[in-house]
């Protein structure tokens, strides 16, 4: 019985074993499939903050990582200072701001 089993076994493992590399295909399938759907999106939204803050200009509205809305009024390299209120402004560093808010997008809270 037990030579019938191995008699079977290396009929099967020598007549049709497919490639090595092939049981790697749905591995770099699965890969190609992660890095369409979720690497380059993320990395397009990555590009297109870093051109919004990079384009940032005096009188931008803006929004910080903090949840703090300001006007901005300097902009140097690496910081911007921002008007959070009457006479109140913060230097605050580029990499913090999260978006600059389009006034033409902006809805009133009350309507």
């Amino acid at each position: 019985m037990s030579s019938a089993i191995l008699n079977m076994m290396s009929s099967a493992a020598a007549g049709g074993a497919p490639p090595a590399w092939m049981q790697f295909l749905p591995l770099v399938a699965m890969v190609a499939i992660f890095w369409f759907l979720i690497l380059r999106p993320q990395m397009r939204q990555q590009k297109e903050h870093r051109n919004k803050v990079s384009s940032l200009q005096k009188g931008d509205q803006v929004l910080t990582g903090g949840g703090v809305i300001g006007k901005v009024i300097k902009v140097d390299d690496n910081y911007a200072e921002v008007e959070i209120a009457a006479n109140t402004r913060v230097k605050i560093l580029k990499t913090t701001i999260a978006d600059v808010i389009d006034p033409k997008a902006a809805v009133p809270a009350n309507d």
